[in-house]
């Protein structure tokens, strides 16, 4: 099988070369190139590969436009370094990527699923992406209008310590504790607020990552936060979403 990889790291583009060959022997590196441009003139020249291994950034530009160029109909693995915001939108347009860093079980995963992919719906694939990463590229909300009693008040999103669903309400709170309703899910919330600042613990709280002065190990694998503006049950982090919540930390 022979590949291309489109890579403007050139460490990237040697560890993925790498893990390659531990996946599959017969995958053949027949070209890399870091550049839309590059890649646009060799493709232009005839070159052909069974699979492609593409990074959305390039030197140049947004890979996308090598596809928006000429006709390829070879299957695409697409790698990203992007959020947990983003590779969520990558997965609702039913898109394969690889996050970088890239692991050799989810590169031999995606080697076998794309080694079944007709090349008749390579088109509605690269749509499907592409708007994924028009989705991820969104502008998110800078603040909120608020009600305090007969006068409207804004509240930018940054001054938010967190989002809490109680009662059937979800509410927006600011320092001092204070307290206000707001007409939305916590659902609609996660793709309205940035994923870099804002983050959901558990199901019922949205947090800023500014709040997040003091992380403790709690019992059965859990974390908490400690908060003086939650309370002790919301301020757990959840099991299932202790790694991706140490990941945020650590951005």
């Amino acid at each position: 099988m022979k590949a291309i990889i489109i890579e403007d790291e050139k460490l990237s583009a040697d560890h993925l070369a790498t893990l390659l060959k531990k996946v599959d022997s017969s995958i053949t590196i027949i070209a890399t190139f870091d550049s839309v441009k590059k890649s646009v003139e060799e493709f232009k020249k005839g070159l052909k590969a069974d699979l492609l291994f593409v990074d959305v950034h390039l030197a140049d530009g947004i890979s996308f436009d090598i596809f928006s160029k000429i006709s390829i109909d070879t299957p695409v693995i697409f790698t990203t370094a992007y959020n947990e915001y983003a590779i969520k939108a990558f997965k609702i347009n039913s898109v394969d990527y690889l996050l970088k860093p890239i692991g050799v079980e989810d590169l031999g995963a995606a080697v076998e699923k794309f080694k079944k992919l007709n090349g008749a719906n390579q088109t509605a694939v690269l749509d499907n992406i592409s708007n994924a990463y028009q989705g991820i590229n969104k502008q998110f909300k800078n603040r909120f209008i608020v009600k305090i009693g007969d006068t409207i008040s804004s509240i930018k999103t940054e001054d938010i310590l967190h989002f809490v669903s109680e009662d059937g309400m979800v509410l927006l709170v600011t320092e001092n504790n204070k307290r206000y309703v707001i007409d939305y899910t916590l659902d609609n919330l996660e793709t309205l607020i940035s994923p870099d600042i804002f983050f959901r613990i558990n199901r019922k709280v949205l947090i800023n990552i500014s709040s997040v002065q003091k992380v403790s190990s709690y019992f059965n694998s859990r974390l908490k936060i400690n908060s003086s503006t939650l309370k002790d049950e919301d301020s757990v982090v959840s099991r299932e979403r202790v790694n991706d919540f140490k990941h945020w930390l650590d951005k």
